[in-house]
């Protein structure tokens, strides 16, 4: 019976796998309730699993074995003393202590409130009656009552964690405070609006690189008086240099347009000079010459064969997503190292397997149907097959496009959740907080932390020494 169990249960997994890979390429809302609807499955099968498994028996030899590994040492711990009785239970002598054993327990304390005062006392000078008092400090939301810690929450729980406002709303109203849907959208809007000079910031760092990542991706959004949405675009542009053994900070900048039309990235990337990794987008040709250069995607090629052999197991497309694997062998050996080394070893070792594709690519396409999906997938490679050649020679570049697409993944995922934009003005609110929040989780920043601080600092820092609130600069206290 368990050997049918486990075999079940790693159908279901394999199946929850599947649908979760094709999510994030070209998916549906079918696709996305049935994986739901498989992993809720799952959850129930390994509980009853565990439930009908015999007890383990545990040897002695094995027992001092560690099995798991020891719990974070910057959590808090509290000590909760066991002592037992101070007379000996057998003759009733005294007991003296000749050592301890300490268990660890994970557990958790519920997110709090808190009223923070603010007194300001008042003060007489006795000889003239002058009166003199503290200012009261910057707050966050002039006239308004949340701290910075109660923003930063709001805006992690909406961005991050793909939480609802509405959702919000009913979560703090089980602990008894009520704030309403539009009270948290409106200190949203005021959070973007404090926040807006960072953006600048950012933009400067981003657009700054020789190299750049870029993608967009659909958000419905509201349109009043018609009961429907429309739908807008949030672009991303990615610096990531880490994979060259580059020492900048990585960053990720969002942008909110109405549509997808062209001119749109010409705006975003205006003050932009170097190599652009992108799709396949018409939108980005007018962009290539003497001021940017193209830099094709591998991945983007990879998928359309990869879809071609799920559909169909054509033996044909198998062949080529194998060649394009030894591309891809050569960067995991070559990741993170400096630009000459890398150009060398894909000069030495990719060279020849490009050639070798290229040969394969020109001979079999006139096998094929034209209409067929495999030979649109192997024009598509060759049609960009320049811009896909050109990371070769020059080891800044990167063979794919992922750090765009992983950028976006978050959109995708919150996209299910908040379902919509309220307004164009709610999707550049929505631009603003998304590049602070992904810039801090690419550079392994804490975003809720850093947000709290930064809020908490902004108001009065100077202007001209902004940079000093980015994120890779946050210094936990």
């Amino acid at each position: 019976m368990l050997v049918v169990a486990d075999a079940e249960l790693e159908q279901l997994r394999m199946q929850v796998a599947k649908l979760r890979r094709m999510q994030f390429g070209t998916s549906s809302e079918r696709l996305t309730r049935e994986a739901d609807q498989l992993e809720l499955g799952l959850e129930d099968a390994e509980v009853e699993a565990v439930a009908k498994a015999p007890p383990a028996v545990i040897r002695a030899r094995d027992a001092a074995k560690p099995y798991r590994q020891p719990l974070p040492d910057h959590l808090p711990r509290e000590d909760i003393v066991h002592t037992p009785a101070c007379l000996c239970p057998d003759c009733g002598g005294a007991m003296r202590r000749i050592g301890e054993d300490v268990t660890e327990q994970l557990d958790y304390v519920p997110a709090s409130f808190r009223v923070i005062r603010h007194v300001r006392p008042r003060l007489s000078c006795r000889a003239c009656e002058r009166i003199v008092q503290a200012p009261l400090p910057s707050m966050p939301i002039e006239r308004g009552r949340p701290g910075a810690g109660l923003l930063a929450h709001v805006l992690v729980a909406k961005y991050a964690d793909h939480l609802p406002l509405y959702r919000q709303s009913a979560i703090y109203a089980r602990v008894g405070v009520d704030l309403a849907r539009s009270t948290l959208a409106d200190w949203v809007g005021r959070s973007a609006t404090l926040l807006d000079p960072l953006i600048d910031a950012l933009e400067r760092h981003v657009m700054a690189g020789s190299t750049l990542h870029a993608d967009d991706t659909p958000v419905p959004v509201l349109a009043p008086g018609a009961g429907r949405t429309r739908t807008g675009r949030l672009w991303t542009y990615v610096r990531d240099e880490r994979g060259a053994g580059g020492d900048a900070p990585p960053a990720v900048l969002f942008r909110y347009a109405p549509d997808r039309k062209g001119e749109r990235p010409a705006q975003h990337l205006a003050r932009f000079t170097g190599d652009l990794h992108a799709d396949g987008y018409a939108g980005f040709d007018r962009l290539y010459g003497a001021r940017i250069a193209e830099v094709a995607c591998w991945a983007h090629v990879r998928r359309k064969f990869f879809d071609v052999h799920a559909a169909t197991s054509s033996a044909t497309a198998r062949e080529a997503f194998d060649h394009i694997a030894k591309l891809y062998a050569v960067e995991d050996d070559v990741r993170g190292h400096p630009p000459d080394d890398r150009r060398c070893e894909r000069q030495a070792h990719a060279g020849a397997a490009l050639a070798a594709f290229r040969h394969w690519l020109d001979a079999t396409l006139p096998k094929l149907s034209r209409r067929s999906e495999l030979a649109i997938a192997i024009r598509y490679a060759l049609t960009r097959w320049p811009a896909l050649t050109r990371y070769v020679d020059d080891g800044r570049l990167e063979i794919d496009n992922n750090a765009a697409e992983r950028a976006l993944r978050g959109i995708a995922v919150g996209r299910k959740n908040w379902l919509f934009a309220g307004s164009d003005q709610g999707g550049h609110r929505a631009a603003t907080i998304y590049s602070l929040v992904e810039t801090a989780k690419i550079n392994k920043v804490d975003p809720e932390a850093w947000l709290r601080d930064t809020i908490n600092r902004i108001a009065d820092h100077p202007q001209r020494r902004i940079d000093e609130l980015l994120p890779w600069n946050y210094r936990p206290a």
